[in-house]
């Protein structure tokens, strides 16, 4: 199902369809890629941290806080497979400055918002650059930076995701306490327009488009198919932690709120950290298909130490940690994964089907978690979190043995 190819993509339109040739972009590019994959995803992050002054000052309901997150992944996951063609088609340096600009007039607009109606328009607009950024960002590392890079990079841009986490937690938050929450979003608008110019400033013009070629060595369509099922079960699992981590340390092992919130904070960091970490080994030859089925089986053992926690509360921190470490950094291997092994011409649309499983799993995930522990408590509701991963772990085994083989 995998031939990984690190060494043969094609100059300026090759097989990322991108912008050069892979001759090693400095680290602005890198810190570039990276805050694409922050505002593709703060918009949502944001709505969490600001939650409570949402619902005081719009007067919503928190079932329309919620549903916050559907529109955003849902979206993001229905117009993946178009953005992924668009990325290929119009190359990704075009993409990424629509995907900033997206995200920019997302967030000026959800610090407009009168009400439920225009945030969830808001959001949902925010979900087509949620779209484009892993499609956009895999083309560029593709056309920018030479092979054995790649992985490294694409751990760093990853953790990007984690990265926006944390701004909208801490340095947005405190600045909504100073000017508004609406100032907040704003600033952040901002920012994102700002990053849209440098992208137009830095990166050179898309070339033409390259052919997918009919006898490319590559993910077949059922690999992509597989690596897509796991997304799927792998989003549906750290969604459900994200969503809920917080809320079971403060509901059922009595921690103070503060304390709450760092179990969310230290999942983050141990996601940026084993991203960046995981997916520099996967970089290395044979190393991919085999990743993603070991980190998935690390990831059961956390769900099981949060389910522990039940009995010894103090487990829940090395499962927070376990789960950044093993199934947040999964994602990422994925992706390293379809950068070794896409056709020419069709980096985007590979990156665009596996992102949609994920985002799917995030749209799916945390309403099934939260109807199970509303009618059988928590110790249920991370067995079955345990069960998605162990799922996502089957799934992968064929990719590693497969990847074995033709290293």
């Amino acid at each position: 199902m995998v031939r990984v190819r690190q060494d043969r993509e094609p100059v300026g339109g090759g097989s990322g369809g991108g912008t050069a040739g892979p001759r090693g972009a400095g680290p602005g590019v890198t810190v570039l890629l990276t805050a694409a994959m922050a505002f593709s995803m703060v918009q949502l992050f944001l709505i969490g941290a600001l939650g409570p002054r949402l619902v005081g000052e719009l007067g919503i309901s928190r079932t329309v806080l919620g549903l916050t997150t559907t529109a955003g992944f849902g979206t993001a996951a229905l117009l993946s497979p178009v953005a992924g063609r668009l990325v290929d088609r119009v190359g990704p340096r075009r993409c990424l400055v629509a995907l900033l600009l997206l995200a920019a007039v997302s967030l000026a607009l959800i610090g407009a918002a009168p009400g439920a109606v225009v945030l969830l328009a808001a959001v949902a607009l925010g979900g087509l650059a949620q779209a484009l950024a892993n499609p956009a960002t895999n083309k560029l590392i593709l056309a920018a930076f030479p092979a054995e890079r790649r992985g490294a990079v694409t751990g760093l841009k990853q953790s990007g995701v984690q990265a926006g986490a944390f701004v909208a937690g801490l340095p947005l938050s405190l600045l909504a306490a100073g000017v508004g929450w609406r100032g907040a979003v704003w600033t952040a608008a901002g920012a994102a327009a700002l990053a849209a110019g440098w992208a137009a400033c830095v990166l050179p013009p898309d070339p033409a488009r390259a052919g997918a070629g009919p006898h490319s060595t590559s993910l077949t369509r059922g690999a992509v198919g597989r690596l897509a099922g796991f997304s799927t079960l792998l989003g549906c699992g750290i969604a459900s932690v994200n969503t809920y981590l917080a809320l079971f340390g403060a509901q059922r092992l009595g921690l103070a709120p503060t304390a709450a919130a760092a179990l969310v904070a230290v999942l983050g960091v141990a996601g940026i950290v084993g991203r960046v970490g995981w997916s520099r080994t996967a970089g290395r030859p044979g190393r991919a298909g085999v990743l993603p089925g070991l980190l998935a089986a690390g990831a059961v053992g956390a769900a099981l130490l949060l389910a522990l926690a039940l009995v010894l509360p103090s487990l829940v921190w090395p499962g927070a940690v376990a789960v950044g470490a093993f199934a947040v950094s999964a994602n990422a291997v994925s992706m390293v994964l379809v950068l070794q092994s896409a056709p020419p011409g069709r980096a985007g649309q590979d990156s665009a089907l596996v992102s949609a499983g994920f985002f799917a799993g995030f749209a799916v995930g945390p309403p099934l978690f939260g109807a199970l522990v509303s009618a059988c408590g928590y110790g249920p509701g991370w067995l079955l979190v345990a069960a998605e991963f162990a799922a996502a772990a089957a799934v992968a085994v064929p990719l590693r043995s497969r990847d074995r083989g033709e290293a």
